[in-house]
């Protein structure tokens, strides 16, 4: 039997964070590591439990969780945490920054826990979490202040259809949704997002998503 994912809980909203600890605690194959309702208590307490992956609110004081994120799963970290960040319906604008500070995904936080629940396990697989439903309105929103102004698609290292790959998953299709846009196979679209990531030494399908946007490769 495999050791239980552990979760640190950061939220300052005191009900928010109760029901997610709640949630968390009762999954037989997690355990709720730590809370605290500050980004500057997240990054200590993450040094001390070391969880397998840390829920991130974004607006939080002392320390908001954009830089948390960082502090915890930003280039150059030693260590890196992976951190899956919440925030609301109306897209906060600081999730996109947070997605380039390091973090491996994020969910609304009004999501359903069995949706909460599966993004957990996922990030904590190792697997980067895009909610299809806020991905293109997301980057989208922040897409003339991302991405460049002359279209870099030809400088791009990748094949036409690793390009068309890499545009599906700008869009936040998933491997089985690609591949049936696709008419392949889905074991076939993950060689072509591992081939797209080793190609652009990215690190997940999180910052794929921001190099398309960025080098004017999804619109």
């Amino acid at each position: 039997m495999s050791a239980p994912v552990r979760v640190l809980v950061c939220d300052d909203q005191m009900l928010i964070r109760t029901a997610l600890v709640t949630i968390v605690g009762a999954q037989p194959d997690m355990e709720v590591a730590g809370e605290c309702g500050d980004g500057r208590t997240a990054v200590r307490l993450a040094g001390e439990v070391r969880p397998d992956v840390v829920l991130m609110d974004i607006r939080m004081p002392v320390l908001d969780g954009l830089e948390a994120t960082r502090l915890l799963a930003g280039a150059g970290v030693p260590h890196p945490v992976k951190v899956l960040v919440l925030t609301t319906f109306n897209l906060d604008a600081y999730v996109y920054e947070a997605l380039r500070a390091g973090a491996a995904g994020f969910l609304l936080k009004d999501a359903p826990p069995d949706r909460l629940l599966h993004g957990i396990r996922t990030v904590a697989s190792g697997a980067a979490l895009l909610d299809p439903e806020v991905t293109r309105q997301l980057v989208g929103r922040y897409a003339t202040r991302i991405r460049p102004a002359e279209d870099a698609s030809r400088h791009a290292p990748l094949t036409p259809r690793e390009l068309e790959v890499l545009r599906l998953i700008a869009d936040g299709l998933s491997n089985s949704e690609i591949a049936a846009v696709l008419v392949i196979s889905p074991e076939t679209v993950k060689t072509f997002v591992s081939r797209i990531l080793a190609k652009l030494q990215l690190r997940d399908r999180v910052q794929a998503v921001v190099y398309a946007y960025r080098h004017g490769l999804a619109t």
